[in-house]
């Protein structure tokens, strides 16, 4: 009886053994954290019985995603080309390799922008209505090159829209490369101006998937390269001119995208855009930055224009830790409440509050989450490369990339930020679906996004100061996950797609 006794203990144990490993959920973990990690894999956790849960939800899907990336700029092409090739070669493998950031979407610029070494415009000749004297030789130097190499380096390839800051002077009121508006008499000559820029990169081996109307319409304060549209003149633009010309032209697959400013005013903009057949019929989506606030991230706009075109694309376009001159080589810093922007000084009274003192890791991890959580399908970093000094460019506006260069001294940093862009473009691919999920603790920060492969990543932002744990909890299966204080962290969970 005693030997029937333990074997039937024994068959007991193992079972429950078992259905304990049937429980596991598989995963694996990459932290970055203001402590030292940096997309660094985590395997050892500790039992926590204040652990709070995290539940997917892969049936409740929600956008398709379109991607994720930076800009490529002039200045940013200039720094590059200042380097060894070893440093250059570094750079762009860690944006677009595989192994790397894998980058999906990316911007650049049509025409100069504050960015750019200098102003100048594919149209120099005035009153030439046809743009035969067409040229994008300034490009040819160091923005062609880097795009065409980034080309190389991406196995599954990226998008790549284009925006225009400002028409040459010579088609605008003021007669001016800042400010100002697009006379209605060269509507036709802009319109031709986007597709010849098609045709164009196209010869250089570049394909370009589509175009924001006009970057910032509102305006920069009068700084630098703008030209400004109301809702309506922009629509006009679109309909009558943009949109038929590119689809005489053959071109009626490149995407436009509406607005291309900042979030707080979307209702104005979708409402003209989207107000019925006709006026959508050229738009494929909106255009949005986040520079109207340094953490809010605007839910309610953002499910607005969702709602006013719930199947068009919805994306950020433009972010960055502006007005700051980048520290370098301390990634504390990035961690830490010191950044300004421009409305630290400049906003109105009124928005003071909307622009305190802020972490920029924090910036990035709390609006791309918020972002992913309210439809928003794509999210597009500014420049990918700046200096020590926050430039190179003409206006000296200076701001922060993921990655800054001494070009001196050949020297390359790739600051937080980067590793912040890569925990979500390296694992939420093209095409994957953000999905739901219930979060018990408020204080983290979650959003999940199957892929097409069946993988789920659940990129969690940990913005307080101390240690947290978490059950993530999918169909009967379960793990056990410590996320440390100020950290952020993609999971990715092994599964099939359903």
């Amino acid at each position: 009886m005693k030997a029937k006794t333990y074997f039937l203990i024994l068959f007991l144990v193992t079972i429950i053994s078992c259905k304990q490993v049937d429980n596991k959920l598989n995963v694996t973990v990459y932290e970055t954290s203001e402590a030292g990690n940096k997309l660094t894999p985590i395997s050892t956790f500790t039992s926590d019985e204040n652990a709070s849960i995290i539940t997917l939800n892969p049936k409740e899907t929600f956008q398709t995603i379109t991607g994720f990336g930076g800009a490529f700029t002039e200045s940013s092409a200039y720094l590059l080309n200042k380097l060894s090739k070893k440093n250059r070669d570094t750079i762009l493998q860690a944006y677009f390799a595989e192994d790397g950031a894998n980058y999906s979407l990316t911007r650049t610029h049509m025409n100069s922008c504050d960015f750019s070494l200098n102003q100048y415009s594919y149209s120099p000749v005035a009153e030439d209505m046809e743009l035969e004297h067409f040229t994008i030789k300034e490009d040819m130097d160091d923005l062609i090159p880097m795009i065409k190499d980034a080309m190389k380096v991406s196995k599954d390839g990226f998008k790549i829209f284009a925006s225009p800051w400002t028409a040459a002077p010579w088609m605008k009121d003021n007669k001016k490369w800042v400010g100002g508006k697009l006379l209605p008499k060269y509507y036709d000559t802009w319109a031709l101006f986007f597709s010849k820029y098609a045709d164009a990169y196209k010869e250089q081996g570049i394909d370009i998937w589509g175009f924001t109307v006009e970057n910032e319409p509102h305006g920069n304060g009068n700084n630098w390269e703008s030209m400004h549209y109301s809702p309506e003149e922009m629509t006009e633009f679109v309909q009558h001119h943009l949109g038929p010309k590119l689809e005489a032209d053959g071109k009626g697959d490149l995407k436009i995208l509406g607005y291309d400013q900042n979030r707080e005013g979307l209702k104005e903009w979708v409402d003209v855009m989207f107000k019925d057949k006709a006026s959508s019929k050229y738009y494929d989506g909106t255009a949005i930055h986040w520079y109207e606030s340094t953490y809010e991230v605007f839910p309610e706009a953002l499910q607005y224009a969702h709602n006013k075109a719930p199947n068009k694309y919805l994306i950020e376009t433009e972010g960055c830790i502006d007005s700051q001159v980048p520290v370098w080589q301390d990634d504390a810093w990035y961690w830490k409440k010191e950044a300004t922007d421009w409305g630290w000084d400049w906003a109105p009274e009124k928005d003071k509050h909307l622009h305190p003192k802020y972490a920029p890791v924090n910036r990035y991890a709390r609006d791309i989450i918020g972002c992913l959580n309210n439809w928003v399908d794509g999210w597009v970093d500014w420049n990918m490369v700046l200096d020590t000094k926050g430039g190179p460019n003409w206006f000296e506006n200076w701001c922060v990339a993921p990655v800054i260069v001494d070009t001196a001294t050949d020297a390359v940093y790739f600051t937080p930020l980067y590793y912040t862009m890569a925990h979500f473009s390296k694992y939420i691919r093209p095409e994957a679906k953000v999905i739901g999920l219930e979060n018990s603790d408020k204080e983290l920060q979650v959003t999940a996004a199957q892929n097409t492969d069946g993988s789920i990543a659940v990129v969690v932002f940990n913005e307080g100061k101390t240690k947290k744990s978490f059950k993530l909890l999918l169909a009967e299966k379960e793990t056990l996950i410590n996320i440390d204080a100020q950290a952020l962290q993609t999971i990715m969970v092994s599964t099939i797609k359903n």
